[in-house]
């Protein structure tokens, strides 16, 4: 299995890094990604089909959010937390806790409304 490429730290846009971010698919695999260690692709239960997992994963490598490494028939993921701190400041802390105050916020909104 050949190396996929990634777009190397400079070559990081921001148009494509926050389209990555935009989708709630992706933001949970990176929200995932963000508290561990790398991890296998197939370990993601997020209810969809094998080619939109696929789908995803590729926007997420191709925007450089991500960093996939084949090992034998598994690909790895891992965040690229340190290149994308180091281009964009913040944005991936900013992005992850915009999220997890508009998911309290739903949670909240739907126990309120039994």
């Amino acid at each position: 299995m050949r190396e996929p490429h990634h777009p190397s730290c400079d070559e990081l846009e921001l148009p494509a890094v926050l389209h990555a971010l935009s989708d709630p698919a992706r933001l949970r695999i990176v929200r995932h990604l963000a508290e561990g260690d790398e991890c296998a692709c197939g370990i993601f239960d997020l209810g969809l089909s094998k080619a939109t997992l696929s789908h995803h994963f590729r926007v997420l490598r191709e925007s450089g959010v991500v960093r996939t490494r084949p090992e034998g028939r598994k690909r790895l993921l891992s965040l690229r937390k340190d290149d994308l701190d180091f281009r964009f400041p913040g944005l991936l802390e900013a992005v992850l806790a915009a999220d997890a105050t508009s998911g309290d916020e739903r949670a909240l909104a739907s126990s309120a409304g039994r």
